[in-house]
């Protein structure tokens, strides 16, 4: 291992460290548990804020492909209709293909996740690592608030995306 005397520090694990992380929460959070990305978004801040950029983004839409520009890794939260079970967790990866389909088909957003991210991918800006997570919601009319399923999800992908930043820069 080579070291650059400062600490014994190898280049590889400063580099390791470099690593940009960008969590994305996407929803609008006066619509139940369409706001399930915000949510996580303000709970990853408190766990692991100082070590990642973690944005709200309420209706995102195509603004998703600027909000993922420059980032080496992109976390995405959003809520998904796919209709499976309320509070089902999906971990989409992104990086080499579509997520288009049963889990994200329809969307609040003026352009879906799916659809943004394949715009970033012809743009040729897309992360090189894009993780994906739908949480299957069960209402999303104005002034609920979160259904008891998806707010159990909440907690359990929010420790999964503490463990996915901590492989990214291990």
């Amino acid at each position: 291992m080579t070291s650059d005397g400062a600490g014994g520090e190898s280049r590889a694990s400063r580099k390791s460290r470099s690593v940009s992380i960008r969590i994305i929460g996407l929803g609008n959070e006066l619509r139940g548990d369409d706001a399930v990305g915000i949510l996580m978004a303000r709970r990853l801040r408190q766990e692991i804020g100082d070590r990642v950029e973690v944005v709200e983004a309420e209706m995102a839409g195509v603004d998703l492909v600027e909000l993922m520009n420059g980032a080496d890794v992109a976390i995405l939260i959003d809520a998904a209709r796919s209709g499976q079970a309320p509070g089902t967790i999906h971990r989409l990866d992104a990086s080499a293909d579509s997520i288009s389909g049963p889990v994200f088909p329809h969307s609040s957003h003026a352009i879906g996740t799916a659809d943004a991210l394949e715009l970033a991918r012809a743009m040729g800006v897309l992360p090189a690592t894009v993780i994906v997570y739908g949480v299957e919601a069960e209402n999303t009319e104005a002034g609920q608030r979160l259904s008891p399923p998806v707010a159990k999800a909440l907690n359990q992908v929010v420790a999964r995306i503490v463990q996915d930043c901590e492989a990214c820069c291990a």
